[in-house]
């Protein structure tokens, strides 16, 4: 059984899957005073979980070395942790994907707060087959709005007979996850995910945008589909987000999406929200 570990534990050397974890009582997120093993302790429960989501997919990570308020940097080549992921190159250049709740604790431990996955599979890079609708809504926009414009999205989904996933994004939005066997092409891939945007831009051009700039997001969301290009990438289920709070991207049951707002789950409440 996974083994949760306390903060009284905090004076004694702790190893988590053969993974020293140093300064677990620093601060990582200030107002809620969640510390590293707390962020440890999280990733760690959710491992069994979340490793369905990530395992050979290639990341991009988050690393936040000082708390969310100190700055962040983004790593999606390996350095000095080679042996700690498992590496593929691609056009030239190393990225790393992980496998075992090991390689994931490594990576906490090394200050990853957000995980981005790559959608397609390792080795078969070329082949995409997760794509993402990030439905990101003017900051003014009433969240029944927004709860309409992703059932509408669902919809059209359905039609396209699709199956799709909800998911909170920890932020603003929500992510519609769609898993595709279809084989594609990555620019078939990004065209196709274009036209459903496309399609819902012009349907419903009083709700929808595809235009990037925020000044021409006024009262409407905008559906990002660029995530569906070569090397872009999505916030992976079950990861944390560098923001205040802890919130946490996770997959929702449809049936929730009236009753779930996208930044509501976080470190404090999860487990109350584990369905999938």
């Amino acid at each position: 059984m996974l083994k949760i570990h306390t903060k009284k534990e905090i004076m004694q050397e702790i190893i988590i899957c053969g993974v020293k974890i140093t300064n677990p009582n620093k601060i990582i997120y200030k107002k809620q005073n969640i510390t590293k093993l707390d962020v440890v302790n999280y990733y760690f429960s959710v491992a069994p979980k979340m490793l369905k989501y990530i395992k050979n997919r290639l990341l991009t990570v988050i690393r936040c070395h000082n708390g969310v308020i100190n700055g962040y940097f983004f790593k999606k080549h390996p350095s000095n942790d080679k042996n700690m992921v498992d590496l593929m190159s691609v056009e030239g250049e190393q990225y790393f994907s992980i496998n075992s709740i090991k390689e994931l604790i490594y990576q906490v431990q090394m200050g990853t707060l957000e995980f981005h996955i790559w959608g397609s599979n390792v080795p078969k890079i070329d082949e995409p087959n997760l794509m993402v609708f990030d439905l990101d809504p003017d900051e003014k926009l009433p969240i029944n709005k927004l709860r309409k414009g992703v059932t509408l999205l669902k919809q059209t989904l359905d039609a396209l007979k699709l199956k799709s996933y909800l998911k909170t994004s920890g932020g603003k939005g929500y992510h519609v996850i769609v898993p595709i066997k279809k084989p594609f092409t990555w620019n078939e891939f990004a065209e196709f995910s274009h036209q459903i945007a496309l399609f819902l831009e012009e349907k419903y051009p009083n709700l929808f945008t595809t235009n990037i700039k925020k000044i021409n997001r006024k009262n409407k969301i905008f559906i990002d589909f660029l995530r569906n290009k070569k090397g872009a990438t999505c916030v992976a289920p079950f990861s944390l987000r560098a923001r205040d709070g802890a919130p946490i991207s996770m997959i929702i049951d449809w049936k929730d999406l009236n009753k779930i707002k996208p930044n509501e789950i976080n470190i404090k409440n999860y487990k109350k929200y584990l369905n999938f």
